[in-house]
């Protein structure tokens, strides 16, 4: 893949956005025989207030040179989140005819990131792009992410979806695999939508639509998702089940965008405190960037949580 078709992506994201919201939904009746599911496109014309033709014309790619009050009047009649709206809004950006496929320049870490990553002890963090590469880390993140940074032979930075769709030690690291598939796809269409001509993003959509029908069916469904704070669960081969809250804001760069600092953190006096705890001894006294197998290089001091 070097390049990204617009006009497709707007109107299968348009058409996916539609299908959602039924009639009774937004209070229309429900007339004839319905063929698909969701709003019929005339439909969602009289909730924005425009002609079925041009609803129709949005919804196939013309919406390049569309105003903010139509798509604002689109976003309403589907209903958009946040996310869904600012989406809409790159893809009508992306459909202006000024960019062309392009690689990103490689990844530069400013040194002060790296340190203020370094500063953090107590808390995993990390520092991803919108491809889900892993391009700086603390010494706590490499320990939490073990099972990802064993990436054998896998060429470049550590990356997420690669690890989330193309290793099997991926669904006991994660406990809840569909939610974490799900998320992870949502952040890689969100970045799409941003910079589609993006050739590096492109090709990991192409390998992974290839390889796993998990992420092809989850690509299609055209799901966005702004992802900044919340809980997440780990299951990590050396200190067991991990109940996480994840805070992440958007970090200014000086030759990339799109860069995104993650930070774990535990409830004060948890189990999980506990664990990160036993986690960042064990970091210390290990190599992080390979992970053990489960069992495997637990020592007496250190054994997996639960089976104390």
């Amino acid at each position: 893949m070097v390049g990204v078709d617009t006009r497709a992506e707007i109107r299968d994201f348009l058409a996916t956005r539609r299908a959602k919201i039924s009639p009774q939904q937004v209070g229309l009746p429900v007339t004839g025989r319905r063929r698909v599911p969701g709003l019929r496109r005339e439909e969602v014309a009289v909730l924005a207030g425009m002609s079925t033709d041009w609803y129709v014309r949005l919804e196939r790619g013309h919406i390049a040179d569309v105003s903010d009050d139509v798509l604002a009047a689109v976003a309403r009649a589907l209903q958009l989140d946040e996310a869904e709206q600012a989406h809409l809004h790159d893809l009508a950006r992306a459909a202006r005819p000024t960019r062309r496929p392009h690689r990103r320049p490689r990844p530069r870490i400013r040194p002060s990131v790296q340190w203020m990553l370094d500063s953090m002890t107590a808390a995993p963090a990390f520092v991803r792009n919108g491809r889900m590469d892993i391009l700086a880390s603390n010494t706590l993140g490499r320990a939490l992410y073990a099972p990802m940074f064993d990436h054998g032979d896998q060429p470049g930075p550590v990356n997420i979806a690669r690890f989330n769709f193309l290793n099997p030690r991926a669904r006991d690291f994660y406990p809840h695999w569909d939610t974490a598939a799900d998320t992870t796809v949502a952040i890689m269409r969100t970045e799409a939508g941003r910079d589609p001509h993006d050739r590096d993003l492109t090709d990991l959509v192409g390998e992974l639509a290839t390889r796993s029908d998990e992420f092809r069916s989850r690509w299609a469904g055209h799901d966005v998702r702004l992802h900044y704070t919340g809980p997440k669960s780990f299951h990590h081969p050396v200190v067991g089940h991990l109940d996480l809250v994840f805070e992440a804001i958007d970090l200014p760069t000086d030759d990339l965008r799109g860069l995104n600092l993650t930070v774990y953190t535990a409830p004060p006096g948890s189990a999980t405190e506990d664990a990160l705890k036993l986690l960042a001894s064990w970091a210390a006294s290990h190599d992080t960037t390979i992970a053990p197998d489960a069992g495997e290089a637990i020592t007496a001091e250190h054994p997996i949580i639960g089976e104390q």
